[in-house]
Order: C-alpha cells, then sequence, then structure tokens
C-alpha cells in the first residue's frame, strides 16, 4: 500500500493549528521536523518548546486529494509560505527489516553483547543479550543506553536485586538479569514499554527474574542498584524517590543527561545524601554514578 505525505513549513504560533487541520483531514498520522536544524533540549516540568520554524508532516492514505487538501490549507492560513508545501508518495516497506540492515553487534564494557536476531556472539567470559527493534526506547545505540550497559557490563552485579526506573524496551533490566543479577524490577510509565520488556526478557529467557509494574502498582523498597535512564529534569524531579530506593552503600546509575545538565543534577542527589563519581561522557550525554552515603 502506498501514502500520500503532505508538509508545510510552518511559525512556531501556527503548528498545533495546521497539525489540527492534518488531522481533521483524516491524516493517519502528524508528526513534527525541525526546519532550521536549531536543537531544542529538553523542557521543564508542563512546558512544551516547539522551533521557530517548523515541518508538519502529515501522511494519508491515496483516496485524499492533495490539490485540494493545500488550497484549504492556504486559505484557512495566511502567512504560509507556498514554496516550502511537499508532496511525496511513500511505498509501504518493512520497517523493522529495513532497519535491521544497520543494526550490527555490539559489546559493552567487558562482558556483554548485544546482537540482532541471528547475529548472536559467543566470547568466553562474555554473556550475549538478542535484541531487535521494538516502539520502546532503547536498542543500544544511542550514548544513554551504551553508558548504562558499559556499567553493567564492567561490573559485578552477581545476586543483586535491581530497580530499572523508566525500563522502556527493558534492554538494561534484561542485562542486569543476564548479567548476574538475582532478580529486576523493570518501572515505567508507559504500558507499550511494559509489552516490550516482557517480549524482550521471554526472548533471552530471564523473564522469571524480571518483575514489570507501572509507577501506581510498584510497591516500594530498598535495592542493591538503581537504574534510571530517563531525563535530566526528570531524575531532578526524582533525587529523592530514587534515594529512597537505595540500600544504603548501594549504586546509583543515572543517565539520559546532556553534558551541560550535569551539573544540576549532581546538586539535586547530593541533597539527597547520594555521593556522586565525575561524569562519564559519550558524544553530548554523560552517565552519573553514586552511592548512598548511609
Amino acid at each position: 500500500m502506498a501514502w500520500y505525505q503532505l508538509s508545510v513549513i510552518t511559525n512556531e504560533k501556527l503548528v498545533a493549528k495546521v497539525a489540527d487541520f492534518f488531522s481533521e483531514m483524516g491524516a493517519v498520522s502528524v508528526t513534527y521536523m525541525d526546519a532550521e536544524d536549531k536543537p531544542v533540549y529538553e523542557p521543564g516540568p508542563g512546558e512544551i518548546k516547539i522551533w521557530c520554524l517548523t515541518k508538519v508532516i502529515a501522511l494519508f492514505q491515496l483516496e485524499i486529494e492533495p490539490e485540494l487538501v493545500k488550497t484549504l490549507l492556504f486559505s484557512q492560513f495566511e502567512g504560509l509560505d507556498s514554496n516550502s508545501w511537499s508532496k511525496e508518495t511513500l511505498q509501504d516497506q518493512a520497517w523493522e527489516r529495513a532497519w535491521m540492515e544497520h543494526y550490527h553487534p555490539m559489546k559493552f564494557g567487558r562482558s556483554l553483547w548485544v546482537c540482532p536476531t541471528g547475529q548472536e556472539k559467543i566470547e568466553e567470559g562474555c554473556v550475549c543479550m538478542t535484541l531487535d527493534p521494538g516502539l520502546a526506547f532503547g536498542t543500544g545505540t544511542h550514548p544513554t543506553t551504551a553508558l548504562c550497559l558499559e556499567w553493567l557490563a564492567n561490573h559485578d552485579i552477581t545476586d543483586q536485586i535491581v530497580i530499572d526506573y523508566g525500563c522502556g524496551s527493558g534492554i538494561l533490566a534484561v542485562a542486569a538479569v543476564l548479567l548476574g543479577a538475582k532478580e529486576v524490577h523493570a518501572i515505567d510509565i508507559d504500558p507499550q514499554a511494559m509489552i516490550a520488556t516482557k517480549g524482550n526478557a521471554e526472548k533471552n529467557n530471564v523473564q522469571e527474574k524480571i518483575k514489570y509494574k507501572l509507577p501506581e502498582e510498584f510497591v516500594a523498597f530498598q535495592a542493591d542498584i538503581v537504574l534510571a535512564n530517563i531525563l535530566a529534569n526528570t531524575l531532578c524531579d526524582l533525587a529523592e524517590p530514587l534515594s529512597l530506593l537505595l540500600k544504603p552503600k548501594g549504586n546509583l546509575v543515572l543517565s539520559g543527561i546532556l553534558n551541560e545538565q550535569a551539573e544540576s543534577v549532581i546538586e539535586a542527589y547530593e541533597q539527597v545524601g547520594i555521593l556522586i563519581k565525575d561524569p562519564v561522557s559519550q558524544e553530548d550525554w554523560c552517565r552519573l554514578e553514586g552511592q548512598k552515603n548511609k
């Protein structure tokens, strides 16, 4: 099946209205893209950030008339640049298989391989996780995830109890069990993350050692290791709750932090009794490792 992809560039005041227009015209999806290559960093709580100039992209079935959509759009909204209008015809493809062409075995630290199905690596002293692309965040290719996997692979976590707060695809939870953890509690606000984590746990035959919970279902306790690969502002907000989940002398591993955000996160956790080591960076991102004082 083929699709029409229609797009137009608009200013920040019209973005939501143009997106609503496309939806009302029957778009099956509407997405935003930066039109000027200017980064938008993490918003604060309750804040929505958008680019000054944004490309609004809508996907339609072929039954619609693109020229009619264009005429109605430009008659309804003044100030749109007709030169920014675009129409493309997209053919269906197996997106996961196409993505897999660029996804290869990766080694983290001294003892962990993450490999797509059929490309598993066997190496003495290492464990291998089988992982394929899914809908929830986390395949190991992003620096924030890679930094956490590296930490797990370089530490002895045998018989440790782990909390993976914001588990996404479950890659950290599964890796922790494969590397020797006694039990992992995987927590996420997104039900899709629960599905992805369960699927990846079953693929690696570790489902019996992973417990899956939404935050409202989770009964707090103290673990040996708490992992949280989220975002810096959220990590600051969670400083006290996450510190309470950690045993005295337990290890806290934080990621999802831009290098320039590290100082604010360190300050938030030191205020609740977590001694943070120097950041470990990869590209624009860093990992923070801390230990609970008492």
